[in-house]
């Protein structure tokens, strides 16, 4: 029987793609560089494409927020400062939040129910206004941010990082429930922990269930789901 969730924060509790898309537009805005469609659309490619590396341990978080914007600069052709544009870009991402659909109902619904904890491999200072500016706190027995940890999902230390400071914790009663399956998925199954791979319509990782890397115990499209699910596992 689960008594102990974990979610991810990013595309599976908060709407990180439209955050990503308002702050990355109003930093390129300051920049002076025109945000089309095009451009926030490339940008969000070659973030994607950083942090897949950072989670393989190929390259320094540091490396990340620097080189996305340096790339991007790069291949418009235009002469700007990546440091710039990196810091104005976490200040405006760590304003304000938008929630997925569902998420509130969500929370309320599990809340009391289930030991709930917030796992994300988010930059300290832009997930703390976002955790704050939504009022999430209040729902979580704790909340693990890999920047403060010193490892990301899906290294295993992460997780057993996680694991050392939730009381009573057991394996076969948690679940992680998340929306990228080689960080939150593959995380759990290193860990050794069932996972819940939450993918909206609309917004496929993975392809294929025949092209998939990284497998999943369940899936979910919506997270209105996830109640009755639990509930039989």
């Amino acid at each position: 029987m689960t008594d102990t969730v974990l979610f991810d924060l990013d595309n599976t509790i908060l709407d990180f793609s439209k955050a990503e898309r308002a702050a990355l537009s109003k930093t390129l805005e300051q920049m002076g560089i025109p945000p089309t469609e095009k451009t926030c659309a490339r940008y969000s490619e070659i973030n994607l494409s950083r942090w897949k590396l950072l989670e393989k341990g190929e390259i320094t978080r540091k490396e990340v927020k620097l080189s996305r914007f340096r790339l991007l600069f790069e291949e418009l052709g235009v002469k700007a400062q990546p440091e710039q544009a990196a810091a104005a870009y976490e200040s405006f991402l760590g304003i304000g939040h938008y929630f997925m659909d569902g998420a509130e109902e969500l929370l309320e619904n599990l809340y009391g129910k289930y030991r709930l904890y917030l796992v994300t491999n988010g930059t300290a200072a832009v997930q703390k206004g976002r955790i704050k500016s939504a009022g999430l706190a209040k729902y979580f027995e704790d909340i693990f941010i890999s920047e403060e940890i010193g490892f990301n999902k899906p290294d295993i230390r992460y997780f057993e990082y996680c694991f050392a400071r939730i009381p009573g914790f057991s394996k076969e009663r948690t679940v992680i429930v998340g929306d990228s399956l080689t960080s939150d998925i593959q995380g759990g199954r290193n860990a050794g922990i069932r996972t819940i791979w939450f993918h909206p319509e609309g917004r496929e990782e993975g392809g294929a269930a025949s092209e998939r890397t990284v497998e999943p115990d369940m899936e979910i499209r919506k997270l209105s789901e996830l109640p009755e699910l639990l509930k039989k596992i």
